[in-house]
């Protein structure tokens, strides 16, 4: 059995776990053990997996492991990891563990919040690992399943009417993406739903991509907030609990362009050039309307929530570039805005549950009352609008670079729109920034309001020190996953040029 089969096995030993405590303290040693091992893994994953192409080997996948599940229909339970599934491992073990310590607090019933928490998280472990179409589906909707009670029971605000319409949207998506996965299957003629293994076949017919590459990317573009089915993000942000928007935005989300890429343009590859400039056009609307929408927000959260529908947004147009700097930089930016996003909940939720207000009007002064949360929100500010040192100009550059070598006016027009969501981006953080920590304090009761507690400093500066290095040192996770992507991309353009001719 492959070690990756771990992080499905390790949650579910959680679950066991807390299900057997008797006391919140009991629970909270269960999350903090179980989510400390899923990290040490997810390094020791990283570094072996670095080691082992270093070595030499150029295997597609590593660690794999097949075993059949339900042969009627070949489904089988098949797992493996390229430097893309590495990253986004790694990502999630660090939302995770940190998730834990930013709910240290969490009232009430917090042992089934945990549960909820670990369950979703299972999901997201699952989806990364798995090659199987239909087992990457199953993984896919034990991720969302959970969030509508998480939202729904721990959240604030209209959060049952916020909770409902995360959920539907996104069933609406699951929807679109079986009947997808269903057409692959059996208009490819494949005896298996191995994505490799298909992806190597190549005999889908080009009139058939073409109708089913729409339901795929549709379906995955939901999760990823693509224009206009994005709607249930700003509201699903702004009800949920700090530790669930942490793990929604900064890892949720994120399946929703893995999906489109490694499903949708990898095994329809005719379809992803001729209809790709549709989806083009959604994703830089994505890129620009989020950021302004941002700009008239007053509620801290929501701010995030619109942040989050540009630079997700950002991640689709990098995939529709469909050059390989521009996907390797879509990658980098999954993985530095799941972890800048993360930090920006993590902050809001402190002040949030200090001063009882997100409203940025009633807010001022912070700096000087609570000034270790108010700087990190500035590093979460200054990561956002791609400050260089941080992650997210990486990233940033990444895309705008690969994006540019297109070198047909469609592409670099869409390329120049979507770079201006660079300086609205920067517009919206400096003046929240301003306002919440430098003004006027407004209320008198805010000068009785303490600082982190040790358990959020952890979060905190776990989040802070994955920015900053990631940032100062994305050579290593530019590397790895610039090798798993130059094959990909160039088997979605050689079998496109194909079907052409």
């Amino acid at each position: 059995m492959s070690i990756l089969t771990l992080f499905v096995v390790i949650p579910l030993l959680m679950l066991l776990g807390m299900w057997f405590a008797k006391s919140d303290n009991q629970v909270r040693g269960v999350m903090v053990a179980g989510s400390s091992v899923l990290l040490v893994f997810a390094i020791w994953l990283t570094v072996t997996f670095i080691q082992m192409r270093n070595a030499g080997n150029t295997d597609a996948m590593l660690f794999t492991y097949s075993i059949p599940w339900f042969k009627p229909l070949n489904i089988a339970y098949s797992v493996g990891v390229d430097g893309i599934s590495v990253v986004m491992i790694l990502l999630s073990a660090i939302i995770v563990f940190t998730g834990t310590f930013a709910s240290w607090q969490l009232q009430p019933m917090k042992k089934e919040y945990f549960l909820w928490f670990t369950l979703l998280s299972s999901g997201v472990f699952g989806f990364f690992i798995s090659t199987d179409m239909f087992t990457m589906f199953m993984f896919y909707e034990v991720a969302l399943i959970p969030m509508y009670l998480l939202i729904g029971v721990w959240g604030t605000g209209p959060k049952e009417y916020s909770a409902m319409k995360l959920t539907l949207m996104l069933m609406g998506g699951s929807g679109l993406l079986i009947f997808g996965i269903l057409g692959i299957y059996y208009f490819s003629g494949a005896t298996t739903m191995e994505v490799t293994e298909i992806a190597a076949m190549n005999n889908i017919p080009v009139h058939i991509q073409k109708v089913f590459f729409p339901f795929l990317f549709i379906g995955f573009g939901v999760l990823g907030a693509l224009f206009p089915f994005h709607t249930w993000s700003p509201d699903g942000h702004a009800s949920a609990p700090t530790a669930v928007s942490m793990l929604h935005a900064g890892v949720l989300m994120k399946l929703g362009g893995y999906g489109c890429f490694r499903i949708a343009m990898y095994l329809l590859p005719a379809a992803a050039h001729e209809l790709g400039w549709i989806f083009l056009i959604l994703t830089t609307c994505s890129v620009v309307y989020g950021a302004l929408s941002a700009c008239v927000q007053t509620d801290l959260k929501y701010i995030n929530a619109y942040s989050s529908v540009s630079h997700c947004g950002m991640v689709l147009f990098a995939l529709c570039m469909m050059t390989q700097t521009a996907i390797t930089g879509a990658v980098l930016q999954m993985l530095s805005h799941g972890l800048m996003t993360a930090l920006f909940f993590a902050c809001i939720g402190m002040i949030y549950h200090r001063a009882g207000t997100r409203d940025v009007r009633k807010l001022g002064g912070l700096m000087k009352i609570i000034p270790f949360l108010s700087v990190s929100y500035v590093i979460a500010g200054l990561a956002n609008l791609g400050l260089p040192g941080f992650s997210g100009f990486v990233a940033e550059m990444t895309i705008f670079v690969g994006a540019f070598q297109n070198g047909d006016m469609f592409h670099r027009a869409c390329t120049i729109i979507a770079c201006t969501s660079i300086v609205v981006t920067a517009v919206y953080i400096l003046r929240v920034v301003g306002k919440i920590l430098f003004q006027k304090v407004p209320n008198p009761e805010f000068y009785k309001l303490h600082d982190a507690t040790w358990d959020e400093r952890l979060a905190i500066a776990g989040l802070i020190f994955c920015v900053a290095g990631l940032g100062m040192a994305p050579l290593w996770a530019n590397e790895i996953i610039s090798d798993a992507v130059a094959p990909l991309i160039e088997h979605i353009n050689t079998a496109a040029f194909a079907a052409a001719l």
